[in-house]
């Protein structure tokens, strides 16, 4: 005898059967009662220790012990993690295990031991297994063949969409969110009464899954195609709101997280975060949580805005998560992907033989005993004839046949007669027989009616989901948004207000409101400033507002972008944030200079200055799709750096400014358009250790007196007739007359009478001036004193202020209209 097996053929088979084990008997739910074998068996061991709602509870481990010993023969931990996860009310919609003591939080507790616990079935399981005793199910022997356990419950609960469910299997997966009890009675009803109804119609009653942590759920297209086709995702956002402590004070509650989300692996991420200066503006955390529900705390500091920080949060963290939707089920034996319309079908129709065979059961019990009934009434009506073949007979065998043979009985009506008490001989007991058999014809009819008329079928089935809803239904906990919230610009939500951006030398950048800085007069002392360290000083000032983009040039050459916003607020004291928390800056890499504009123009160029002299035109198209890295903006020659970069038309006109006291005229038409990496050409020629300090945009308009002013705090207009036009790559012409008194300049602006500057000291002091306090003198003089500096002290940088009255908008920064760092 040959007893040869291929081996490829043995583990094939064999790793099959295996699949199949794994997948029917453990990881995929059955479509009918939406339970894998473990709950079932857990639901099953409870029911038959009588360990239902309105019983005590009893010790979990008796329950476990049952279900291990009886039905799954599996370790008890597999079973307790089972129990307990169906008493959670973080992981399930409507929790079917009730249970006492410690099951764990969505902390990630572990609960308490088996020993230490009790529990029995919540109402709603009552409903898993009501008429389970009428044959309404098949059974199957357990596992050492000694007992027979449920292949399926008899379950008025569509509960595979109300849980939902989870389980990785051999090769599949299934993946169900929870769904709200009264949305999903809905929509069986609707598809009792139309069963030709389409997905979409199904999901004008079913919208969406319904979590049992709440938050928000969008992403309809998502949802919409697993509904259709079994598979698809939706996004789940934690519930935010913000409470005001005071003015300028915020605290951002998050009451309700994502699904199967670990709260205290949250908090530790968002401490982590803030730790790690990713998300600034937040002042303090804690987790507020307690029994009555999720409340994690989050203080902000003065002045941060929440929503930028929220949206930080949304991003960076599991605040925002994805759910995937894999609609798979044990349909047959066999599972199968299913969309919607298919789960529904699968239980009406798992409703519909369980109402049936229980419909046939009572009936047969219901013939039963009006045949018997029928019997008793032939008794009664020949009493003394019964009585009389009864005491003529010598055993009672004798007379069960004596009264079958005289009255035409059945063995079963004889026997009956035979068990009467004398009781039921009076006349108040024969009326009870004749009105129990009355109300027995009646249930018989309806009972045949049901198995008959398919109308009444379905009434039945209506009526039980009706009951259901009506007993079980609890409101909605997930809120839809309609709208994803990724669609919402943020800046909707920001309000649009007049900004100062402030930036030192070693990188500490802020933004602070321009209505905390008041107008002086000329030849204040000014008022406190950043409070920044001895050894650093305000090297960029600009004025803004907080929805421009701010374009940040680095002194290396590089070009970076943010929204004024996503720059931290900061009161007019502050540090601020290092510029290193916002943009990758190399070791030796700091930010030049800062421009803010509303619109950019496809005509429009940067223009680039170095201190050297040197100067590039470029398209800002070139530099519209800045990455998070930042870009090249300009080559640099060896021992160059990048002073400042403009925004500039072909007929703008470009003064550059030197520190010893020259500027050049001359036209923008005379510098050629280049490249994104392009060194540029000549735009001055220094004299020996001199070096470009500002570089001026003029167009033509209003401004047309050139305001300058040294590191000792004078200042000066000149028209700006006095400077001729000059060729490109000149030495220029005196713009200042430096003396040890003026010490070297700072820098140049545009200025009309109607502007205003604020100017900053190396002392940390801020002066807010008239530019129509400052007398215009020619050329080559020295100015007049701006500011009162104490010895040691200089002027470290300037802006211009545009008042609203003037340009009909909101403030823009000088940097905007002329460039000035």
């Amino acid at each position: 005898m040959n007893n040869n097996i291929s081996i490829e053929q043995e583990i094939k088979k064999s790793y099959l059967e295996y699949s199949l084990s794994v997948i029917i008997g453990r990881a995929i739910p059955d479509v009918r009662d939406g339970l894998k074998p473990v709950h079932r068996r857990i639901l099953y061991a409870m029911h038959e220790l009588g360990n239902s709602y309105n019983r005590p509870y009893k010790k979990s481990a008796r329950v476990v012990g049952d279900v291990i010993g009886k039905y799954h023969p599996h370790g008890d931990s597999a079973v307790y993690d089972a129990l307990v996860r169906m008493a959670q009310d973080f992981n399930m919609r409507d929790p079917l295990v009730d249970g006492q003591g410690n099951f764990g939080s969505i902390d990630g507790d572990a609960p308490a031991a088996m020993r230490y616990t009790e529990a029995r079935m919540s109402r709603l399981a009552g409903e898993f297994l009501g008429d389970i005793e009428k044959k309404t199910v098949n059974f199957r022997p357990n596992y050492d063949n000694t007992l027979y356990e449920p292949e399926v419950l008899p379950t008025k609960v569509p509960n595979i969409l109300i849980n939902g469910s989870s389980g990785i299997a051999v090769g599949m997966a299934t993946n169900i969110p929870p769904h709200n009890l009264g949305e999903v009675v809905d929509g069986l009803l609707h598809l009792l009464d139309k069963p030709q109804s389409s997905v979409q119609d199904l999901m004008s009653l079913i919208k969406a899954p319904d979590l049992p942590t709440g938050a928000y759920i969008y992403n309809m297209k998502g949802i919409r195609e697993a509904y259709e086709t079994g598979r698809g995702s939706f996004k789940i956002r934690s519930r935010v709101d913000v409470e005001s402590k005071n003015k300028n004070q915020d605290s951002i509650i998050i009451s309700e997280i994502p699904f199967a989300l670990n709260k205290s692996n949250l908090v530790e991420k968002i401490a982590g975060l803030v730790n790690e200066k990713k998300i600034e503006g937040i002042s303090d955390l804690r987790d507020e949580s307690d029994r009555t529900g999720i409340r994690i705390v989050i203080d902000l500091k003065k002045g941060s805005i929440p929503d930028v920080i929220i949206n930080k949060l949304y991003k960076l963290t599991a605040l925002e998560t994805s759910f995937g939707i894999n609609m798979m089920a044990v349909v047959n034996n066999r599972p199968q992907l299913l969309n919607l319309k298919d789960v529904l079908e699968h239980f009406l129709e798992h409703r519909k033989e369980v109402i049936i065979r229980r419909s046939r059961y009572d009936l047969e019990k219901a013939e039963h005993r009006a045949h018997i009934l029928e019997g008793l009434q032939i008794a009664l009506d020949n009493i003394d004839e019964v009585v009389r073949l009864i005491r003529s007979s010598t055993t009672p065998a004798q007379a069960k046949e004596k009264l079958i043979s005289a009255f035409k009985l059945s063995s079963v009506q004889a026997q009956a007669i035979l068990d009467m008490r004398l009781q039921r001989l009076t006349n108040l007991e024969r009326e009870k027989l004749l009105e129990e058999y009355r109300e027995l014809l009646k249930k018989i009819e309806y009972l045949k009616s049901i198995l008959e008329n398919i109308q009444v079928l379905k009434t039945v089935i209506r009526d039980e989901l009706t009951e259901l809803k009506k007993v079980y239904a609890s409101p909605r906990k997930s809120i839809i948004l309609e709208k994803n919230p990724d669609d919402i610009d943020i800046m909707d939500m920001i309000p649009d207000q007049d900004v100062v951006l402030t930036m030192s030398r070693k990188g500490y950048i802020k933004r602070t409101l321009l209505e905390f800085y008041h107008q002086q007069k000329r030849g204040g002392k000014g008022i406190a400033g950043a409070n920044v360290s001895e050894k650093d000083f305000i090297s960029t000032l600009i004025t803004t507002s907080n929805h421009q983009d701010i374009y940040l040039f680095s002194n290396k050459g590089k070009a970076y972008k943010l929204k004024a916003y996503e720059i931290p607020e900061g009161s007019r004291t502050a540090r601020g944030v290092h510029i290193n928390n916002l943009l990758p800056l190399s070791g030796d890499e700091y930010i030049a200079t800062a421009l803010s504009e509303r619109t950019m123009n496809k005509d429009d160029f940067f223009l680039f200055v170095t201190k050297r002299g040197i100067v590039k035109k470029s398209a800002v198209e070139l530099y519209k799709n800045l990455r998070s890295l930042g870009l090249i903006a300009v080559n640099l020659r060896e021992g160059d750096e990048l002073i400042g970069v403009r925004v500039i038309t072909q007929d703008a006109r470009i003064v550059l400014s030197t520190r010893d006291g020259f500027a050049i005229h001359f036209a923008c038409n005379e510098i050629r358009s280049m490249g994104r990496v392009a060194s540029g050409v000549k735009g001055i020629s220094l004299r020996k250790s001199d070096q470009v300090v500002s570089v001026v945009i003029t167009n033509g308009e209003d401004r047309t007196d050139l305001f300058t002013i040294s590191e000792k705090g004078f200042g000066k207009k000149t028209s700006l007739d006095m400077y001729r036009i000059q060729s490109r790559g000149g030495k220029g012409l005196i713009n200042m007359k430096v003396t040890s008194k003026t010490g070297p300049v700072v820098g140049s602006m545009l200025l009309s009478d109607n502007d205003e500057l604020i100017i900053f000291t190396s002392a940390n002091k801020i002066i807010r001036v008239s530019a129509a306090d400052i007398r215009q003198v020619g050329r080559s003089t020295q100015g007049v004193k701006m500011v009162n500096l104490e010895d040691g002290q200089k002027v470290i940088c300037f802006d211009m202020i545009i008042q609203e009255n003037q340009l009909g908008s909101p403030s823009r920064s000088e940097a905007e209209e002329h460039g000035y760092d």
